[in-house]
């Protein structure tokens, strides 16, 4: 079996994903058959790439070393693919976004990310449209929030690179709620709350919401839905409480806590035609995106709290080291 770019491809994400199933979805291939790919690859390299655990894969000594050249190789070979297909043409670069506080930010952002072109914002709540529309060539580029146990497939002429592998899901709160006091929540707690749903059943946020319910041991009764982000409304008026990232601010009347655990994370992914954009160019906005997300971050009460705790207690967190740059 000659070595190719999609081996190259495969060993990544299942380095990124920690995990054959979820690196398969991302690839857009069942798990047996990347389990397969990955067994032939070793048995050609003649030494194991990966660790198999019951929570998942981890990479080898020798798989490391492999991981770091094959990332250098593939960074090469999307900048060669994304300038020789990146020829912009006429009309403004569609950019679209899952709803996130940090956007005004980003958008400010994007006349440096993107000098002398014009950019349209599209803000969409489902990942799966995002996806689609950028398949479809219907938009240029998107930043896409996607559950941590639910993978929205990208298609495989899409370039794309993962801004945070995880960040936490939060919950919003009635100031005036028996919980608001709290450092943080128990999921279990909330199981007589009404909910405001998810964007929907196809992008998985549902149904993550759903089994992390089932763990803590009841069913959340979804008596609204606000697909526009109209739900914060409800929540200050005391009549909800609504999953939120964990940037969202504190508006008068609600509170913003995390729940205990993490038993919800989001990971974010920027998208992009490699027809419509350079490698230069979708770097910009990658860089931009990560610095709009991170200052909003670090400027955010409940996010920073949450953030100073965990990095106490939890050593070599890769998130927690991420923002441990920003944040000082």
């Amino acid at each position: 079996m000659a070595l190719e770019i999609r081996h190259l491809r495969a060993i990544c994400a299942i380095a990124e994903a920690g995990s054959l199933s979820q690196a398969a979805a991302a690839l857009g291939m069942s798990q047996p058959s990347l389990t397969s790919l990955l067994q032939r690859l070793e048995r050609q390299i003649g030494a194991p790439l990966f660790v198999r655990s019951h929570t998942g894969v981890t990479p080898t000594p020798f798989g490391e070393q492999t991981l770091r050249r094959a990332l250098t190789l593939l960074v090469e070979f999307d900048r060669f693919e994304s300038d020789l297909l990146g020829a912009l043409g006429d009309g403004p670069v569609r950019l679209g976004s899952s709803q996130m506080d940090c956007l005004p930010t980003f958008v400010e952002q994007l006349d440096d990310a993107l000098p002398g072109l014009d950019v349209t914002v599209h803000l969409e709540p489902s990942s799966a449209v995002l996806a689609q529309a950028l398949a479809r060539a219907t938009l240029d580029i998107a930043v896409i929030a996607m559950s941590d146990d639910q993978e929205v497939p990208l298609a495989k002429h899409l370039g794309h690179r993962v801004l945070f592998s995880w960040v936490p899901v939060f919950i919003g709160l009635p100031a005036r709620h028996r919980l608001a006091d709290a450092f943080e929540v128990d999921l279990a707690d909330l199981a007589d709350e009404a909910w405001i749903g998810p964007p929907g059943p196809e992008d998985g946020s549902l149904t993550s919401l759903r089994a992390a319910t089932h763990r803590a041991g009841f069913t959340p009764r979804i008596r609204f839905e606000c697909p526009n982000g109209g739900g914060r409304t409800l929540i200050a008026a005391g009549q909800a409480v609504q999953l939120v990232e964990p940037t969202a601010p504190e508006l008068p009347g609600m509170v913003v806590r995390p729940l205990k655990d993490d038993p919800m994370r989001m990971r974010l992914v920027l998208a992009w035609r490699k027809e419509r954009l350079t490698w230069d160019q979708a770097e910009n906005v990658y860089r931009a995106m990560m610095t709009s997300y991170t200052r909003h971050a670090m400027a955010s009460t409940p996010f920073r709290t949450w953030w100073e705790r965990r990095r106490s207690s939890r050593s070599g967190d890769g998130l927690v080291d991420f923002f441990r740059v920003a944040g000082s």
